[in-house]
């Protein structure tokens, strides 16, 4: 029996969403994720919430659903989310999580689940325009309505 350092990591693909209407309200977040041929859709939503912080939440949910380190493309629309993760977060750690201005890093319970959920795995972070046909960012983004939606009619 190979030991886990001789097992191949899995290679996953991942899209993500958020939003909210109107921007802060209610919001949903989703994530597809890919191994080979097998799918999972993730979804989930806020009464009370704001685009960024469905975008964040949409990352984390999928990277923690990872049940094993993988090998991760990780496709996001949110520039936000992209460039917080491969340029600013190293600067808000060593800033003990303060931003260039010095003042508190917004979203910062959800900046460090996601990076958090991140360590575990090999990740690189994809950008791709968002409403630009590309077929599963139209389809998180599909989710990402319906779940919020979904808290909408609960309200």
């Amino acid at each position: 029996m190979p030991t886990d350092s001789e097992v191949p990591a899995s290679h996953v693909e991942i899209w993500t969403d958020g939003g909210c209407r109107p921007n802060p309200g209610p919001g949903g977040w989703a994530a597809l994720l890919r191994l080979g041929a097998r799918e999972r859709e993730l979804s989930g939503g806020e009464p009370q919430t704001t685009n960024n912080r469905m975008e964040l939440t949409a990352a984390a949910e999928a990277l923690e659903a990872l049940t094993r380190s993988c090998v991760v493309a990780l496709h996001t629309d949110s520039e936000y989310l992209r460039n917080g993760v491969t340029r600013w977060s190293a600067g808000w750690v060593r800033r003990n999580w303060r931003n260039a201005s010095g003042d508190p890093v917004a979203n910062m319970d959800l900046w460090r689940r996601v990076l958090e959920a991140a360590r575990r795995h090999e990740v690189s972070w994809h950008w791709v325009r968002g409403h630009a046909g590309h077929v599963e960012n139209d389809r998180v983004d599909r989710l990402a309505t319906a779940a919020r939606i979904a808290v909408e009619q609960r309200l």
